[in-house]
């Protein structure tokens, strides 16, 4: 590598915005409400989503990325696994009516208190196959985003 390439290299690993990302899963039930009555959801044809509104359960499956400063453990992702673990006890989640987008709302409140002004990505699936991933941007809040 010719040294002007290399400086690029550098340049751009000293640049890189850099993450850690941790995962988990946790029991839970919840449930969907207006799926009994809102006429778009209770079809009583094939795309029919009615039964969603009574209490379900499912395995929730987190991902989370937390925005780091540096390379050398700026956040320890065992410990931040461990903490978010401890955010939600060892017994079933009784989630009531939250959805995956608000799961991750929800969880995203407790990890901005204790690490401000990070960007921060949060997917929440249920029986890790369906879920929402939202993405908590410091640099361009108003470009948060849910997909």
């Amino acid at each position: 590598m010719i040294q002007s390439e290399r400086e690029t290299v550098e340049r751009r690993i000293k640049q890189a915005k850099r993450w850690i990302w941790v995962t988990f899963s946790r029991e839970g039930i919840h449930r969907y409400p207006a799926a009994a009555t809102d006429p778009k959801l209770c079809t009583a044809g094939e795309y029919d989503v009615s039964f969603l509104a009574n209490a379900h359960r499912h395995i929730f499956h987190f991902y989370v990325a937390i925005e780091v400063e540096h390379s050398d453990r700026a956040i320890e992702f065992i410990q931040f696994k461990r903490w978010l673990e401890s955010l939600y006890n060892k017994e079933i989640l009784q989630l009531d009516f939250m959805s995956c987008e608000m799961i991750a709302e929800a969880l995203y409140l407790k990890i901005a208190e204790k690490y401000p002004n990070r960007d921060v990505k949060i997917d929440v699936s249920e029986d890790n196959e369906n879920g929402a991933h939202l993405e908590f941007l410091q640099t361009r809040p108003a470009q948060s985003i849910v997909i």
